[in-house]
């Protein structure tokens, strides 16, 4: 039988309404390429394994990513699988709709692929680091945190990663209002020791 996390059903049903039947079709599509799959959480999005990782699925506000972890070493007789540079991790692609899926019968031909990578114990290429991306800490920030000592003394622990989401969240605001009840946010869940993505994270 098919082996479902309660987990994974919580994140899918709160993820955005156009992202949950892309999310459901994709993980049906594993279950029926084979009943020992698992599914787990790893870094807070679904992850679907059977002797190792298989692949995994993330909701974001405007689209969903999806791919497989040994992507690149693929036939991809269909043209599924991402090879360029930019491409999202593991080679995957991006979605904002269940039209733009490969038919379930391609989906589950590229995850019974998957599955023989890992049964064979093909190794994944190793991972080449990118170099960090700059960031510039909002004006508008630094002032608000200078007056909140818990809260400057959190953000100057955090690690870049976490530093660079606040900037970014706040610089990405267009209007001034908007920008002005981020940075009130952003004050009050830095002073608790949030992440900017504190609510999605594992727990």
């Amino acid at each position: 039988m098919a082996t479902k996390s309660a987990q994974v059903d919580r994140y899918i049903s709160n993820a955005a309404p156009f992202a949950q039947p892309i999310l459901e079709r994709i993980r049906k599509a594993y279950h029926k390429a084979s009943p020992h799959i698992e599914e787990t959480m790893k870094w807070g999005v679904p992850f679907f394994e059977y002797k190792g990782i298989l692949g995994s699925m993330a909701a974001f506000k405007q689209h969903v990513g999806w791919g497989f972890w040994k992507g690149k070493l693929m036939n991809d007789a269909h043209g599924v699988v991402a090879r360029r540079e930019d491409a999202p991790a593991m080679g995957g692609s991006r979605v904002t709709d269940v039209s733009e899926l490969p038919s379930e019968k391609v989906l589950v031909e590229y995850i019974r692929e998957a599955i023989r990578l890992n049964e064979e114990g093909v190794k994944s290429e190793p991972r080449t680091r990118k170099a960090p991306k700059s960031f510039e800490v909002p004006a508008e920030l630094m002032t608000a945190l200078k007056k909140n000592k818990s809260a400057l003394a959190a953000f100057k622990k955090f690690p870049s990663s976490h530093q660079r989401e606040y900037a970014e969240w706040i610089a990405e605001a267009k209007q001034d209002a908007t920008k002005q009840k981020r940075v009130a946010t952003a004050v009050e869940w830095i002073a608790e020791g949030k992440s900017r993505n504190w609510k999605y994270a594992k727990k």
